[in-house]
């Protein structure tokens, strides 16, 4: 079942990286009592990714905080070194949490996987972009295709 506005997030665990070394972050963590925007990729260092998807974010995670959002999180299905690397290669500081989601559990636990075999990139997440507040989706935006638009970092800024 594909995750949508209203439903309560599943359960599930990303890692990360800190100045501390690699830390595991519980959805609770994330999401419980907090209102965040959760978005994800299909790959770290993919094109449309690394150019608009992530950079966007990065450059507008002043102003959805204004908006009362506590945290801009970027999850892939990437590991967590690929997901240290791309944060550091993009400059994203404390602006953007990111989360590797390495196995692809919790793409596949929202129904939003998508299989890129044919590209020789096996399973992944599909582009998308959540508004979750106290663990609920407000905002639910999946891209159709090979899209960039419903998930990019300014259509949400002007949903909330």
């Amino acid at each position: 079942m594909t995750i949508k506005t209203g439903d309560t997030l599943p359960e599930g665990k990303f890692k990360t990286a800190t100045a501390d070394g690699l830390k595991d972050v519980s959805t609770a963590e994330l999401f419980d009592g907090k209102t965040v925007v959760f978005f994800a990729v299909p790959g770290a260092f993919t094109p449309t990714c690394d150019a608009r998807h992530l950079p966007g974010y990065v450059e507008l995670a002043e102003q959805l905080k204004a908006k009362g959002v506590d945290t801009v999180a970027c999850m892939s299905v990437n590991d967590v070194f690929v997901m240290k690397a791309w944060g550091k290669s993009a400059n994203v500081g404390d602006k953007v949490l990111m989360l590797a989601d390495g196995n692809g559990d919790y793409a596949r636990a929202l129904g939003l996987e998508l299989d890129a075999t044919g590209f020789g990139m096996g399973k992944r997440s599909q582009r998308f972009a959540l508004v979750v507040k106290n663990g609920v989706a407000t905002q639910v935006n999946v891209e159709s295709g090979g899209d960039f638009k419903v998930s990019a970092a300014d259509y949400v800024l002007a949903q909330l």
